[in-house]
């Protein structure tokens, strides 16, 4: 067989050279088949169970122990139960982490939004998101609007009451590092410095005893209080949202972490679809309406 004149096999080598091109333009490429994100959440870093995690395949969640109800329930947040335990496994799911591939982790409250490095890949804890704290670390958007209440022992001078004023002669105490704590600095602004207490415990303790007028908490973890632990005691009322915003809580993670857009990608997506809402009725529906403070 002779060989093709050398013009020929120019133009065939050409058309053959369009034709591949032309197939790889048309076939799926596979760096974009691995991309597939979960709903509410884009890009190639946010592949479903395929996240840049601390453990590879794990998804790490981080909380404080003892974890208090109603957040969580029987100090157990790897059950599922309670409202924030279920947020943490809803957003798992939407990031493509069945529950056996979360991690659960002890972390102290104020320790959870300190500077430094986090051992966890997010952390679910009652954490109001505020400008200074997204100054050590990154969060995701708001997964439940949260507002603070009063608590008193029933009978008692505090519970009577009905104003901010009313509240300026009293002893105050709250948890170190909350917006609790924040809320009788610069709403009440008491004559008596306000008692600053490690744990939520302590400051119920003190309540208890005696060592304190009044507690602030955020609402539903007033109602669990007065009506589980301090039954003697009852919700004073509630503050007001301050600057016309709502206070949310937020998932913490890393200060730049290749995750924030990720998981504020599935908190959104959450919120959309109405499965936050769902949580928040099965979880806290208790927690109905107390007098609001003004």
């Amino acid at each position: 067989m002779h060989p093709a004149p050398r013009a020929l096999r120019r133009a065939v080598a050409a058309a053959t050279v369009a034709l591949l091109a032309t197939a790889a333009g048309c076939a799926p490429q596979p760096e974009e088949k691995a991309s597939a994100a979960p709903s509410g959440a884009t890009g190639k870093s946010c592949a479903q169970g395929k996240l840049a995690t601390k453990t590879s395949g794990k998804l790490t969640i981080a909380t404080d122990e003892p974890a208090y109800e109603p957040w969580f329930k029987n100090g157990k947040p790897a059950n599922g139960k309670g409202f924030e335990s279920a947020v943490a496994y809803a957003v798992a799911k939407q990031l493509g982490y069945d529950r056996s591939a979360v991690v659960w982790q002890s972390m102290p409250f104020n320790k959870a939004f300190a500077p430094g490095a986090k051992t966890f890949d997010f952390d679910i804890n009652q954490v109001s998101i505020s400008a200074e704290r997204k100054g050590a670390v990154d969060f995701s958007s708001g997964y439940y609007d949260v507002r603070q209440a009063v608590i008193a022992l029933k009978g008692s001078q505090a519970a009577k009451a009905t104003s901010v004023a009313d509240l300026k002669n009293l002893k105050l105490g709250a948890q170190v590092g909350t917006t609790s704590l924040d809320y009788i600095a610069d709403v009440v602004k008491p004559k008596q410095e306000a008692a600053a207490y490690a744990k939520n415990d302590q400051a119920k303790s003190a309540l208890k005893n005696g060592q304190v007028d009044a507690i602030v908490t955020d609402l539903p973890t007033a109602f669990y209080i007065t009506a589980a632990e301090v039954t003697n005691a009852e919700i004073v009322g509630q503050f007001e949202n301050q600057g016309g915003t709502p206070e949310q809580f937020g998932l913490v993670l890393d200060k730049g972490s290749s995750l924030t857009s990720c998981v504020t990608g599935a908190v959104d997506a959450l919120r959309k679809a109405g499965t936050l809402a769902r949580l928040e009725k099965q979880w806290l529906s208790d927690a109905v309406d107390a007098p609001v403070l003004k």
